[in-house]
């Protein structure tokens, strides 16, 4: 082997400016846009699947967050755990009733920064590691999409589930997680089927342990 950088291969002129415009099209925050609608817009902060994003379809996006509203009742407080698609659409203002509850994005992608006192930074690592405005129990609903399918992850953001919530939980995973999500949070796997904007190789499924018209969707 040679110590020599003759060795080493490069790209070309074209390749890095490729690599350049992809990596700042996925740091790309949400636009400072005039309406909510636009600032709010599901895909307004681009997916970066190095961190295992999948955003909802805005079909998903508005069921989920008119299911949250229902659950959370006037001056709620909801709760989206690795869940932005649906936090979005909770603030475009488009929802009857969106304005009469409060909703908090906890996330890893300090992208989400931008949405101000909203944003949470959240690493499901440390499952129960938040600010003194965090509250135990502070939340009456808390939807929680994990952002990896094992079992070492659904059981950390499932601390995280019952350290926030009142009561209600609303989870978002794999059907393969159906028997370990039961066993964590006693919950049943919804009817109502969840679409992404890209197609995911694993089914994916709704979770609650309430009531709730998404069992019989």
């Amino acid at each position: 082997m040679s110590d020599s950088d003759d060795d080493i291969p490069t790209l070309s002129a074209h390749t890095l400016a490729a690599l350049q415009e992809f990596y700042n099209e996925t740091r790309t925050g949400p636009a400072h846009s005039t309406t909510p609608s636009e600032q709010f817009a599901v895909g307004a902060v681009e997916e970066d699947w190095r961190m295992s994003q999948f955003w909802y379809s805005d079909e998903t996006a508005t069921q989920l967050a008119e299911e949250v509203l229902r659950e959370a009742g006037e001056g709620g407080r909801i709760a989206c755990v690795s869940a932005p698609s649906v936090y979005q659409k909770l603030k475009q203002g488009v929802l009857d009733g969106s304005d009469r509850v409060s909703a908090v994005v906890f996330e890893y992608d300090r992208r989400f920064a931008a949405y101000g006192d909203d944003f949470i930074f959240y690493d499901y690592n440390e499952p129960l590691s938040f600010p003194a405005s965090v509250a135990p129990q502070s939340f009456d609903i808390v939807l929680a999409d994990p952002p990896y399918l094992s079992e070492e992850c659904l059981r950390k953001v499932a601390k995280t589930i019952k350290h926030l919530s009142k009561g209600k939980v609303l989870l978002c995973t794999g059907a393969i997680m159906e028997n370990l999500a039961k066993e964590l949070l006693d919950v049943k796997m919804c009817s109502f089927l969840p679409k992404h904007n890209r197609n995911l190789s694993n089914e994916f499924r709704c979770f609650v342990n309430y009531p709730s018209r998404l069992l019989s969707c």
